[in-house]
């Protein structure tokens, strides 16, 4: 398939009138921007670029400059957005990665634009593959990237999925187009660094790019499957109770076990907002706590059972310490609003249902009830209104259970 053919595959008829692109310099965005230059020239949607500084390396500046004088060239608009490194802690490349969609996002919005092009390839996808095979991943791990998606209001795409570096760079070379290679891609100490040359020594077996981005792909179709899957049996047999995620333990227990981990893997994220589920190990021990009504603690929530149900819950600790003022929003899914005055939000706690006039009235159990937000002033609590005791104020849970539905499908 040909870069314009792999275009107008992706986009079909729903054209944007105005579509962002990502350029770092490199061989694949680059590439992607000439062909989207192509395409505009041709009647295609008009174009703005945007290019990453992340200041983790000198000549990240440089590139960038020269990302520039390469869209003037071409008559398209450029804007460099810089990374402060705020977030940087533990993995680096993951940090910058995340910083980049972000700020990619937040760019976006302020032109006005909804859809960014992205320059990922087939050899990303076979990188990537062989990564997650490291590490002992699944099927979702495995699944090749999605060919869109959506982050911070801002839909993403990937039209190159489909094609290889190789014929990218035999495309920029025909036009004189030279391009920047990262050093960091010669650094054995990087994972995707020594991925790429594991690709090359698997490649006379017949294991190259090609054969593991097809692989990846045949994945995806398999991960959509199974999030269908998940999705009827979560609509069959949860809902949300407070705030609280609920299933029907005779229901549950009748599942496969790689749905029923679906469903407890997409509780997790429904209610923390993680973008990375446990590991496998951690998960394994959380089904099996589930298989047996036994209480366990994961990332920041609390799975226990009662007769009918299992329960899904915040654990108190790890809302101990957030505080957001009323109308904003508390723990990325609850907004008080209705009251009058100026009211902190935070998790009742002990303290809290000891004020509350009967906690018990909500009708959540205690661990539930203790890290339920609540109406603070001035160290008072004025208001608790999943403990029965609203006092006009009301609570907003933002992420309700069709949200739920939607990260169980994936």
């Amino acid at each position: 398939m040909s870069g314009a053919a792999a275009l107008r595959a992706h986009f079909g008829a729903a054209l944007p009138a105005t579509l962002g692109v990502a350029v770092s310099g490199g061989s694949d965005s680059l590439a992607l921007l000439h062909l989207l230059h192509d395409w505009r020239e041709g009647g295609g949607p008009a174009l703005r670029v945007a290019t990453v500084d992340h200041g983790l390396r000198a000549g990240a500046k440089t590139e960038a400059a020269q990302v520039a004088r390469v869209c003037a060239g071409l008559g398209i608009g450029h804007d460099i957005l810089r990374w402060d490194g705020q977030g940087a802690r533990g993995n680096l490349p993951d940090a910058a990665r995340r910083a980049r969609y972000r700020l990619l996002a937040g760019w976006a919005r302020r032109q006005g634009i909804a859809d960014v092009a992205i320059g990922h390839t087939a050899d990303d996808l076979a990188e990537t593959f062989l990564m997650r095979l490291a590490r002992g991943a699944g099927v979702d791990g495995l699944a090749a990237m999605r060919a869109r998606f959506d982050t911070e209001g801002v839909a993403f795409h990937r039209p190159l999925l489909t094609l290889g570096r190789g014929p990218l760079r035999q495309h920029l070379r025909a036009r004189g187009v030279a391009w920047t290679d990262d050093p960091t891609n010669d650094d054995p100490a990087y994972d995707r660094t020594r991925a790429r040359a594991a690709l090359a020594a698997l490649a006379p077996l017949g294991l190259g790019a090609d054969t593991l981005a097809a692989t990846a792909a045949r994945l995806r179709v398999a991960r959509t499957a199974l999030g269908a899957c998940a999705r009827r049996a979560a609509q069959d047999i949860a809902h949300v109770d407070g705030g609280d995620l609920m299933w029907r333990r005779d229901a549950f227990a009748d599942l496969p076990d790689e749905i029923a981990r679906r469903l407890l893997v997409a509780g997790i994220a429904w209610m923390t907002g993680r973008d990375y589920p446990p590991r496998g190990a951690a998960m394994v021990a959380f089904l099996d706590a589930a298989r047996a009504g036994r209480r366990m603690n994961l990332q920041g929530c609390v799975l226990s059972a009662g007769r009918d149900h299992l329960r899904l819950a915040r654990e108190y600790r790890a809302v101990a310490g957030l505080h957001a003022p009323a109308g904003a929003v508390w723990d990325g899914r609850w907004r008080a609003d209705g009251g009058t005055g100026r009211a902190t939000v935070a998790a009742l706690g002990a303290a809290g249902l000891r004020a509350c006039p009967d906690w018990r009235a909500g009708g959540l159990p205690h661990g539930s009830a203790l890290a339920s937000p609540g109406l603070w002033r001035a160290g008072t609590l004025i208001a608790a209104p999943l403990a029965g005791w609203p006092e006009g104020w009301r609570l907003e849970l933002l992420r309700g259970f069709g949200e739920y539905l939607d990260t169980v499908s994936g």
